[in-house]
């Protein structure tokens, strides 16, 4: 039986780059970072070589749950893995949602910054988010990250069922 989730995770090509990015411009707060070059780290990733650097985040303020972190970036020191298509309709391209009070203020915010977004926030008009709003942007490896703006009243049934 699943008891919660911890954290959500990234493959990243420079850690400390990511670690500036994910502070300094989205203001997530760094948790704890470290190199795994240990046999328990190379069993569990399947790469008898392995040696990795990990950052953990969190959103200041918000409680991660029974974790210390929300977000887990990785960079394979060893074996250095490549670059691959990450188009959100690629089997297996993920992204990260972040839920945001204002959509817009956090898309001029981000914008003044150099982020690259698809789109400014669009007004969800169907489903389970009706009347909210969202955008999708990217961070430094083109990863794709997202601002979502509930309506007042999906926030409150968010809410109540904290």
């Amino acid at each position: 039986m699943f008891l919660d989730t911890l954290h959500f995770s990234f493959t990243v090509k420079d850690l400390s780059a990511s670690i500036a990015w994910y502070v300094d411009t989205l203001g997530l707060e760094l948790v704890h970072t470290q190199e795994q070059d240990n046999p328990y780290t190379r069993a569990l990733v399947g790469m008898p070589d392995a040696v990795l650097r990990i950052a953990q985040f969190k959103i200041p303020g918000v409680s991660p749950g029974l974790s210390t972190h929300m977000l887990e970036l990785v960079e394979y020191r060893h074996p250095v893995g490549h670059e691959i298509e990450l188009t959100t309709n690629n089997t297996g391209v993920a992204h990260l949602a972040f839920m945001v009070d204002d959509a817009d203020r956090e898309y001029e915010r981000l914008s003044s910054r150099g982020v690259v977004f698809r789109s400014p926030p669009v007004t969800i008009t169907a489903g389970a988010n009706l009347g909210g709003k969202a955008c999708y942007f990217h961070d430094p490896d083109g990863i794709t990250l997202e601002l979502m703006q509930p309506s007042p009243s999906r926030l409150q049934t968010l809410l109540d069922q904290r």
